[in-house]
Order: C-alpha cells, then structure tokens, then sequence
C-alpha cells in the first residue's frame, strides 16, 4: 500500500490556523485513542507552538486502557494536559470545561488582576478528519453546533461555538489532514476505518490486522474467534502469511464457506474488521508511545 495524500488545501488552512490562534487561549487536539501517532497532523505541534495545549484522546472507551494511562503520560511529557473521553456517549466529556480552566489557571489569575473578571476562555479545537471533533463540539455545547459526519471535508469555514458564560470554541476552518509518512499510519487509520477500505483490498488488510493481533492481543482472537490456540508465526513468515493462515483458522470456526468448501477469507476480513469497529472483540490500542 503507497498512500501520497497530502491535498494542497492543507496549505490554505496551516495559514489560516496561524492566523487564528492570536484570537485564542489554549489548542485543543482532538485524536482517536485506538491509533493516537496515526491520527495526529504532526504539523500541529510546529503550527501551534507557544500556546497551550490540551489533548483529548477520544475514542478511550475503544482503546486498551493500560494505553490510554501510558499515552496520557507520554503527552503530560511533552508538556500538555490530557482527558480521555467517548464524544459518542459522552463520558469524560463533562469535565472538559474544567479541564481547560485547569490549564489556563495562571492565565485567567492574571486577567483578574488586570480587572478582566468574567473574560471567557477561548479554545481553538483541531483534529483531522474523523477522529470525532465535530460530535465532540456538539457534545460539549450540549446543541448540534458543528457539523457532524464521517465524510472528510464536512466542516468548513470559521465557527465560533458558545459553550457556557466561561468558554467559547472555535471550530477549525478547512481540514488538516494527516500525512501518510510510512505505511503504518495509512493502515492504522485503514484499520479504524478512517480511510475507506476501497483504499486497498480488504483481504489484504483483514491479514495486517489479524497479525497485529496475534501479536498483541491473540487472547482476544481465542475469545472471540473461539480458537483452541493462535497459530504461531512460523520462521520468515511475514504479516499477510500468518495473517491469512489466522484469517482462515477463523473463517474454518465461523463456519465461512463459498460454494465447493473452499473458506471464505474475503468475507472473514470484513466481518473482523467490522467487529473491531464495533468493539465486539475488546479495547484495543493499535500504536504505543515512542520509546516503548
């Protein structure tokens, strides 16, 4: 898989969010949990620079929750503050006003010194596409402010969101889109169903992803496969080898079949993927911090 994605109206918005941030307080970067490298613009880190930033890793409930703490630490490191939330159902949602009031403590002190008392807080929200940004503004102002949707490019424009007598929103103009720099980022978002499988052969990725799993969580395809054991990996098998051979224990005990007896691997790799999607095979976290 060769993924070269990098449209050039990622330009116009990298301009665009610079000129913006003089209007705002604090960055907030929205990024899913399950993939937390994958699902960043790593620009953003040069683009926004010098203010502070909040992250909210999104998704949490889907993520492996051991990772959730050691990607929570890996970011504090860096000098940012973190909440876990679900956009979905809302949960850790919440506490995100209070969070960014945390985060801007020393601010907000000195604007009372100076006699600003009641200055709301201004928070810029980033992320690139569906990783859950619009339905999390809409969860947290309690209203269908920003436009919500799995299509890339549903948000446009500048939108201020009123949340409450203390923090205004503004949503991020344009779309900031992640760079496919290796493989591994255009699969992992393959695997979370950021990009559309159309993007490559859904058998071909239904095998990366069973390997990953065998790697990392077999317990998980004993449970949810019911496999006596995961095949092991034999001596110079690569991922697509194992992966198929895992796709085919799997299929054989779902009792997946096309017409002649021969194991429908092909339909194996969709129902596998739509039960990650849908979390019906446990929390997952597909990538660890640097360094791990």
């Amino acid at each position: 898989m060769n993924i070269q994605w990098y449209p050039g109206h990622m330009t116009k918005t990298r301009r665009q969010i610079e000129g913006d941030l003089k209007l705002v307080d604090v960055v907030v970067e929205i990024i899913d949990a399950r993939v937390p490298s994958s699902s960043r613009n790593p620009d953003i880190d040069a683009i926004c620079a010098g203010k502070p930033r909040l992250i909210i890793l999104n998704r949490a409930d889907q993520a492996d929750p051991a990772q959730n703490k050691a990607w929570g630490a890996f970011f504090r490191s860096q000098g940012h503050s973190v909440l876990e939330t679900d956009a979905r159902s809302g949960r850790g949602v919440n506490q995100f006003s209070a969070v960014v009031q945390g985060v801007l403590r020393d601010q907000i002190a000195r604007w009372r010194e100076k006699g600003q008392v009641g200055r709301p807080v201004r928070a810029m929200v980033v992320g690139v596409p569906n990783v859950g940004k619009s339905t999390f503004i809409n969860k947290v102002a309690k209203k269908k402010s920003a436009k919500a949707g799995d299509r890339p490019g549903v948000t446009r424009g500048k939108q201020w969101v009123h949340v409450d007598q203390g923090l205004d929103l503004l949503d991020t103009p344009g779309i900031l889109w992640p760079k496919f720099e290796d493989e591994a980022t255009g699969m992992n978002l393959a695997f979370t169903g950021a990009v559309k499988d159309e993007i490559m052969d859904v058998e071909t990725l239904g095998c990366h992803f069973m390997a990953l799993l065998g790697e990392r969580y077999p317990q998980a395809l004993m449970e949810g496969y019911k496999l006596p054991e995961v095949p092991g990996r034999e001596e110079g098998e690569g991922d697509v080898a194992w992966g198929y051979r895992l796709l085919q224990a799997c299929a054989a005990k779902r009792g997946m079949r096309v017409s002649g007896g021969e194991l429908d691997t092909e339909r194996m790799a969709r129902v596998l993927l739509d039960e990650y999607r849908g979390s019906k095979l446990g929390r997952f976290t597909l990538e660890v911090p640097q360094g791990r």
